[in-house]
């Protein structure tokens, strides 16, 4: 997610064989007669530009709501409903978690096994960290890692293999001293995910279909991309282009399985969440007997704080939703909210972001799914949701929010305007164009090249097809790649050093905006000239 759009996200930020009990719909709670559902989720798709949301709510061990709004695809009919299936990106995050849980129910590893116990290879930049690096340590983002940091290894879709992705760990220097802060991250839980194939002798998408998917009856959900091909009830993704949202094509990362990978609805998140409000408990068998994915003290690991996450500040009506505690747990973001522990995730790919929140003392699960790029609408909802089943009477959420997006957006367009305009715009490169063309490799990423195009000086990123832009001067050694795929929204700057000699040193890149995605990690590269041989 953008960089705005994260900082909102933390700020605000079974069918089959077994019987779940409660199945059949239960009412709302008594407030405020005027509000519904169906019109604050209007609303917010019109405030946020959104084309479609899915939204789920379970109460009380009951689904109160599992029901979709809007359109699968801007420009096209087909509704969503309760069963389309969208992208939920990193909340995916949670089915890594409670598939180590099973796994250490079983036997089979426990939290606190380093992972080179069960992945020998396993190796960090640092000899301390790869030594010390537990299985709790993937989970809980304190690895010394920066934010993102490594991304672009499958973000947006890389031709690197899962274990390509874990090997090149080593490469990536840490921008902390291990364990010392939180620094949201994927690579690792990619880690995780290739332990829990190792120690079930199948794939993650495999595993977590067996071991929590079928037995929770979540019929519909999908481990990868490819597995929606002939499902015609999907939502297609959308993002902003030119300030213009759009429908675009999907982005497959089949190479980061465990970060992300699950694409759900409606109908079936709600039978995710009663599980994790139940403390692990799918349900009872034909013979009475209690059946349950992971025990309750592992249910306790999860919702435990691990990691301490700095808590910003708040003004205005959003001061209501400051939390007094931040942490992370394993798979879950734990804060509370009007006195209450509230563990929560959010997730985010090209062209969809999605929101769970679970109230555990409230025995109260919502989940939002959307089909657009939109962190705004999912605290919005988020807030009104939660408001509205706690009993609790607030402010207009989809406004404060709207507003709040809208002051964070114009001071970003402001200072970028202030950039632009304090730029040595009659400066020049140091060296001829064509000097700075030819191929550049980075330790963790590879190699990129600049080449001449049609007539036009093009920077690639290999392993990336899709990265690959037009190269405008902007100041002095400085230049501005523009990515063929406008949807990106990720612009950067690219910097030449250059030697006493006058040849290339280095070419390092930064984000342009603040609002690009985080997980356009380009300020972690650093490309050198590959010198050609002879």
């Amino acid at each position: 997610m953008n960089r705005i759009a994260a900082a909102l996200l933390l700020a605000f930020s079974a069918a089959g064989a077994f019987a779940q009990g409660g199945a059949a719909p239960a009412a709302a709670p008594a407030v405020a007669s005027a509000w519904s559902l169906e019109s604050e989720v209007n609303r917010t798709m019109k405030s946020f530009d959104v084309p479609g949301i899915a939204i789920a709510v379970v109460k009380d061990g009951k689904v109160v709501a599992a029901q979709g709004f809007g359109v699968r695809k801007l420009g096209e009919p087909a509704k969503v409903d309760g069963k389309t299936l969208f992208e939920i990106a990193s909340n995916s995050k949670a089915f890594t978690a409670a598939a180590l849980a099973m796994l250490v129910d079983e036997g089979k590893l426990k939290w606190d096994d380093p992972v080179t116990k069960h992945l020998p290879d396993f190796q960090m930049f640092d000899a301390y960290v790869t030594h010390e690096m537990t299985v709790r340590d993937l989970l809980t983002h304190r690895s010394g890692l920066g934010l993102g940091a490594g991304d672009l290894l499958w973000w947006p879709t890389t031709n690197f293999s899962t274990d390509e992705i874990i090997h090149k760990l080593r490469y990536i220097a840490p921008a902390t001293s291990f364990r010392s802060s939180y620094a949201y991250d994927n690579l690792l839980y990619i880690v995780a995910g290739k332990i829990i194939a190792t120690k079930s002798g199948k794939s993650w998408g495999e595993t977590v279909r067996e071991r929590i998917l079928n037995p929770v009856g979540m019929t519909g959900t999908t481990t990868s991309v490819a597995d929606n091909a002939g499902n015609p009830d999907v939502s297609s993704p959308h993002s902003k282009i030119n300030g213009k949202i759009a429908a675009v094509k999907d982005m497959p990362v089949p190479n980061a399985v465990g970060a992300v990978g699950i694409n759900t609805n409606a109908d079936d998140i709600a039978k995710w969440m009663r599980v994790l409000l139940d403390g692990g408990r799918v349900g009872v068998d034909a013979n009475g007997k209690e059946v349950r994915l992971f025990s309750a003290k592992q249910a306790r690991e999860l919702w435990t704080a691990q990691t301490p996450m700095r808590i910003g500040e708040s003004t205005g009506a959003m001061a209501a939703t400051r939390p007094n505690f931040m942490a992370y747990g394993l798979g879950f973001q734990l804060r509370d909210y009007q006195g209450k522990l509230v563990a929560m995730h959010g997730g985010a790919l090209q062209g969809f972001y999605s929101k769970v929140v679970l109230v555990p003392e409230a025995k109260l699960g919502i989940a939002i799914l959307t089909n657009a790029e939109s962190g705004g609408s999912l605290n919005a909802l988020q807030y009104a949701l939660l408001d509205h089943y706690l009993g609790v009477s607030g402010p207009d959420w989809i406004k404060v929010v709207a507003d709040a997006e809208e002051e964070q957006h114009a001071k970003e367009m402001a200072r970028l305007k202030e950039a632009t305009a304090a730029r040595a715009a009659r400066s020049q490169p140091s060296l001829a164009l064509a000097a700075y063309d030819g191929e550049y490799e980075d330790a963790w990423y590879g190699k990129a090249t600049i080449s001449q195009v049609g007539g036009k000086q093009v920077l690639t990123l290999s392993r990336t097809p899709d990265l690959a832009g037009e190269l405008e001067h902007f100041q002095h050694d400085t230049f501005i790649v523009r990515w063929k795929e406008r949807n990106f929204n990720a612009d950067a700057y690219v910097t030449f050093s250059l030697n006493p000699d006058g040849s290339i040193e280095r070419m390092k890149m930064q984000p342009i905006s603040k609002e690009t995605d985080f997980s356009y990690d380009f300020q972690d590269l650093t490309f050198k000239p590959v010198k050609k041989a002879g």
